[in-house]
């Protein structure tokens, strides 16, 4: 008996002594999951000595490219054990490759798209991881992080902010005593002068269809104010065939009879870069386009840069729309896809991406305003967006990225016929409107 007391009791301390250090350990792991959450720092769960590769697609070239770098090299510092694999691809060519990627076994890990309806098809189908819980929206501004929501779901962080505005040769216009056109009719005056003196007035590089768009964006919100998208895309007693719409394609084949634009406009691409030289070398004096032009021109023309001058686009006879409206984009927007195999190491590399060191880097080399909060510019050109931004009434955000994609596709294969005039305006606008009630309505 005694022998079995003494036994019972040695089993007993045991038992106690194993349950002790099971609530010791137990607490120490508690402590360190809430130290990890005080310190704001991200889980990834992953093997530290595990070596793991993410794969990065994005588009931009030149000194954007150079920041994304820097920005994946503190990454990688972050993380030895992380080698992130970058592709770059341009525009047109981005816009095919990324599609078959995400929808088969060849999916980047963090990829850059245009947000809007462009994002919003990945997310629909399923291709993109949602955020909203993982990111910290609130460093960035709200009008770009409404290019990033889905039903109320974050798929997507911004870097910057876009716009469209008319750039113009300084000193061809001193020349030719020419002063910046407020008015439709000022403008056409200032491109009469321009042909007179044997100078094309714009360049127009509308191959791939999105260059043009922008004269349609402009002409529409200027005709019939930023009310007349809204109530189409709405579908809220609007159509695409309304009267700012049509009168959008009658104006832009009243430029192209002005000889408003260089020869072979609708057949040259914008990537080689063949237009720009007509304004490099001085043969053209302006272009519509958006601020991503003062990036091209710092990798392939840096003595242009002191000659560039902006503005907005000018008003229209009786238009309704804001003279300060302006047409733009908040781009890029970093996605991870939802086959990531490291999810929470993907956050960190967005994080990176969207730091207040990439932002202020983005901010003061690449002539684009970030979409990130309380980033402070020394670049004066970017300043003097960030002064048309903040005094505008409204950004529309352009219509191939808001639209669906069928929608958006008909929008610009649309345009680039009333450029070339294969449809009259009010055909164009007919089909874009069919289509619409067959995928809005």
């Amino acid at each position: 008996m005694k022998k079995f007391l003494i036994v019972l009791s040695i089993v007993t301390l045991l038992v106690s002594s194993l349950a002790g250090c099971g609530n010791t350990d137990n607490k120490k792991e508690e402590q360190s999951n809430s130290d990890n959450e005080s310190n704001g720092q991200v889980e990834t769960n992953d093997n530290q000595d595990e070596e793991i590769t993410l794969s990065f697609w994005y588009k931009d070239v030149g000194v954007k490219e150079e920041i994304y770098k820097e920005a994946v090299a503190r990454f990688e510092d972050k993380y030895p054990n992380v080698t992130v694999k970058t592709f770059q691809a341009r525009s047109s060519a981005y816009k095919q490759k990324l599609p078959i990627a995400l929808s088969g076994n060849d999916a980047p890990d963090v990829f850059f798209t245009w947000g809007g309806g462009w994002l919003k098809r990945f997310a629909d189908e399923g291709h993109v991881l949602e955020i909203t819980d993982k990111l910290d929206t609130s460093r960035f501004k709200d009008l770009a992080m409404v290019n990033c929501v889905n039903d109320d779901k974050v798929f997507g962080a911004p870097l910057g902010i876009d716009i469209g505005v008319v750039f113009y040769n300084k000193e061809i216009f001193e020349k030719h005593n020419l002063q910046v056109p407020k008015t439709y009719e000022e403008l056409k005056s200032v491109m009469s002068t321009l042909r007179e003196n044997e100078v094309i007035p714009f360049v127009l590089a509308n191959q791939p269809k999105w260059p043009g768009s922008f004269w349609y964006m402009y002409l529409v919100d200027r005709l019939g104010g930023e009310e007349a998208f809204d109530k189409a895309f709405k579908r809220d007693g609007g159509s695409f065939n309304s009267q700012p719409f049509v009168e959008a394609g009658e104006y832009i084949q009243d430029l192209v009879d002005a000889k408003a634009f260089n020869d072979g406009y609708n057949g040259l691409p914008y990537d080689a870069g063949t237009a720009r030289q007509l304004l490099y070398t001085d043969r053209a004096a302006m272009m519509l386009l958006s601020n991503t032009f003062i990036n091209l021109v710092r990798k392939e023309a840096p003595d242009y840069e002191e000659k560039v001058g902006m503005f907005p686009f000018p008003t229209m006879p009786n238009g309704k729309g804001d003279e300060n409206n302006l047409v733009g984009i908040a781009a890029p927007v970093w996605s991870i896809s939802s086959g990531c195999e490291h999810p929470d190491l993907a956050l960190e590399l967005i994080n990176e991406l969207t730091s207040v060191e990439t932002a202020t880097e983005y901010s003061n080399r690449t002539g684009s305003q970030t979409a990130i909060k309380d980033i402070k510019t020394e670049d004066p050109i970017v300043q003097q967006l960030m002064d048309m931004l903040n005094n505008a009434n409204n950004l529309q955000m352009v219509y191939d990225q808001t639209l669906v994609p069928e929608l958006a596709q008909k929008h610009l294969e649309t345009t680039q016929e009333v450029f070339g005039f294969m449809k009259t305006p009010q055909e164009a606008a007919d089909e874009v409107e069919e289509l619409a009630k067959k995928l809005l309505d």
